[in-house]
């Protein structure tokens, strides 16, 4: 086997390979991992085999004598062939780590991909990780919906959806992410002292590279906003990026109006609905109001695990 750092005269390459392997998401496309490549620098790498066939590829960026399995990304270990087997992926590790060496790189911080984004099972790297005694340092927990199953909603909840409907809350997809962001951007000062992750100037970028993925929907009671959802749709799965509520909004139920109408109209024939996570802390602190929320839902819980693998 042989690893090739990532260059841009590879994008095309690496974009093909992305949409054609079994686990794969539309931010480890290039055009998505590099709106922010002012902040990180990328260290991404090609593992080919000995037939030089393009089998694996990792998404990542170096910081001093560390290298992350990328830190801009929610998560993103190795994406993998639909035909690469078990035995080669402790290969890949293998290369990886003499690689690694012979870049002065002392720890690999590696974010695995939570198994729900799998298009087929691809859990081959958590074995690898083991083989060669990484630890599991973090855990985060997000909230997923299986929309498979019946969807099951807390009394709460459906009482809280019917009041919307009497209220006259509408639910329209939209493009005006200014307007939402205003509202994201004083929900999250208030309950969280914090903003968006994303710039307004970056989710506009984005979303306008990537139409068919990123979505605004917005939830109004005559011209008053009150809620507002961004999704990340992927293949079989949607996840929302961001969600706000207004104080009206959470007095008339407006969000969970919203929410609903995702659930059951936009996205019934999707497998998995995911809210992300409610935790801080390095996974240590659960946020047991916002996790309740979701389970009122009928979501329950999917781990996204961080592993710390010492170069010796």
């Amino acid at each position: 086997m042989n690893i090739i750092k990532y260059i841009n005269s590879d994008k095309s390459l690496w974009d093909d390979f992305v949409k054609n392997s079994k686990n794969s998401h539309f931010f480890f496309l290039r055009d998505y991992m590099e709106y922010h490549n002012d902040r990180f620098i990328d260290a991404s790498l090609m593992f080919y085999d000995n037939r030089e066939k393009l089998i694996a590829i990792l998404p990542a960026n170096r910081v001093d004598d560390t290298l992350y399995s990328h830190q801009g990304l929610t998560f993103g270990g190795l994406i993998i062939d639909k035909k690469i087997r078990a035995e080669e992926i402790i290969q890949i590790f293998s290369i990886l780590i003499e690689y690694l060496k012979e870049k002065k790189i002392k720890n690999f911080i590696y974010k695995s991909i939570p198994h729900i984004y799998h298009k087929i099972p691809a859990q081959e790297d958590l074995y690898a990780l083991f083989i060669y005694n990484a630890k599991l340092y973090r855990r985060d927990i997000s909230s997923t919906i299986d929309l498979r199953e019946p969807i099951r909603y807390s009394k709460g909840r459906k009482w809280s959806i019917n009041k919307a409907k009497k209220e006259g809350v509408k639910i329209s997809i939209s493009d005006d992410y200014k307007e939402f962001w205003k509202l994201l951007n004083v929900v999250l000062q208030e309950n969280h002292n914090a903003q968006a992750v994303h710039r307004l100037e970056e989710m506009e970028l984005l979303a306008n590279r990537f139409k068919k993925n990123i979505k605004l929907y917005l939830a109004y009671r005559e011209n008053q906003l009150l809620a507002g959802a961004v999704i990340y749709e992927n293949e079989n799965i949607v996840h929302t990026q961001y969600l706000a509520n207004s104080r009206v909004g959470r007095d008339i139920g407006a969000l969970d109006l919203l929410i609903d109408y995702l659930i059951k109209d936009v996205y019934a024939n999707k497998r998995f609905f995911d809210f992300g996570i409610s935790n801080e802390n390095g996974g240590r602190y659960l946020n047991s109001g916002l996790i309740s929320q979701k389970e009122s839902f009928g979501a329950r819980a999917i781990a996204h695990d961080f592993y710390e693998l010492e170069i010796q």
